[in-house]
């Protein structure tokens, strides 16, 4: 598919003081407003495979444990028209059910209604590389779809 599916459904955001971060079924973004004409000299990013620790002119952004394992190496942050900060995670399990229900253990936590459309929307990406044929990044589900949705994986074809 030339488009990915997120670019196409749109993203489920959830909000925080500093920004906002989401997820597809592989990867985690982390978008950071700082002041404007922030320097890349002027941020300190530590991206490890469980934790993480984000300074902005000598300010503490955010420090802690993630909510998931990353692929460390895979991680990358940049700086945007000086203004914005963009953080990607690759997951280390890169499964539907693997929602983050927040960013760090204990801190950035989705609220219920968030947590719900992100379950929904990581549902949806596993449908859509499964059946490549078909385009669910309109689509609506209902039912049984936290975990990643049902398993059709035992049924003959």
């Amino acid at each position: 598919m030339s488009v990915h599916f997120e670019e196409k459904s749109g993203v489920i955001p959830c909000k925080t003081a500093w920004g906002s971060w989401y997820q597809t079924m592989e990867e985690v973004f982390i978008e950071v407003n700082v002041p404007p004409g922030t320097s890349a000299k002027e941020i300190k990013c530590e991206l490890a495979s469980k934790h993480i620790d984000l300074r902005v002119r000598e300010q503490q952004v955010f420090k802690g444990k993630l909510f998931g394992s990353t692929v460390s190496d895979e991680a990358t942050w940049t700086l945007e028209d000086k203004k914005l900060i963009r953080i990607v995670l690759m997951k280390s399990n890169r499964e539907a059910g693997n929602c983050w229900q927040s960013l760090l253990e204990g801190e950035y936590v989705a609220d219920p209604w968030v947590q719900d459309q992100m379950q929904r929307k990581l549902t949806l990406e596993r449908f859509q590389r499964e059946n490549p044929g078909f385009d669910f990044s309109g689509a609506e589900i209902s039912g049984n779809f936290h975990g990643g949705g049902p398993d059709f994986s035992n049924l003959q074809k």
